[in-house]
């Protein structure tokens, strides 16, 4: 495709420590993108960070500033409304995944065989921090819940790295606040009766002390979600 352009979602919140290493990551890679950063209202910094190092000083990226913390799932709604891209990828700000996997996501879509490609921490080869029992517990059981619902055989539901066709993207009515934006973004996606891929990413998972953000009630959370946006919504 030699229209092609990429647009990286990336939701951020309370990330000053690692912000502008994400970028410079996401940056590096050799594909013609735009970046879309929306901070969901961070109180560590972070916004002067953007403001000093990224907004304005960065060409390839645009800066969204949300006034108060809304949750991951309103940012990433704010960034789809922006995006003007063949495909929409989402990336979080958190150096957990690694943006040196950008060309195995976009492949099966640049290739014509799918509409969407989901990147699985549990399936090939790449490597990865080996994470905590109870989080893979918590992800298979939501993963398998979905799976039931949609008919789709999905390996991680919860996966950082959504891709779809842009128009697919905006296609969708999402409502979703805070992290049960996975679980919809997939059921409504499964919805459309789109082609979905699965790839092998590498994964470095952080620690609470580190900064990770997601816990049991967003564990909770989301199990509604699926019920909600497969059955209600």
């Amino acid at each position: 495709m030699s229209d092609f352009k990429l647009s990286v979602l990336m939701p951020v919140y309370d990330e000053r420590d690692y912000i502008v290493e994400v970028l410079n990551r996401v940056r590096a890679v050799d594909v013609a993108k735009e970046i879309i950063v929306v901070d969901d209202g961070s109180q560590d910094g972070t916004r002067e960070v953007l403001r000093e190092k990224v907004d304005g000083v960065m060409p390839d990226v645009r800066v969204f500033y949300h006034d108060a913390n809304r949750g991951k799932g309103a940012a990433v709604r704010t960034a789809i409304a922006q995006a003007s891209g063949t495909v929409c990828l989402i990336q979080d700000a958190d150096l957990e995944t690694d943006p040196v996997d950008y060309h195995l996501l976009l492949d099966p879509i640049q290739n014509g065989l799918a509409d969407v490609v989901f990147g699985s921490r549990f399936v090939g080869g790449r490597p990865h921090r080996v994470n905590t029992y109870s989080h893979y517990l918590a992800n298979k059981l939501l993963t398998t819940l979905c799976n039931v619902l949609t008919n789709r055989h999905l390996t991680d539901m919860e996966t950082c790295y959504k891709v779809a066709r842009t128009p697919l993207f905006k296609s969708l009515t999402l409502r979703s606040e805070r992290f049960d934006i996975e679980p919809e973004l997939t059921i409504k996606l499964a919805a459309t009766g789109a082609r979905f891929y699965e790839v092998p990413i590498s994964y470095t998972p952080r620690s609470y002390a580190q900064g990770k953000k997601i816990g049991w009630r967003d564990g909770v959370q989301t199990l509604w979600a699926i019920v909600r946006y497969t059955l209600l919504d």
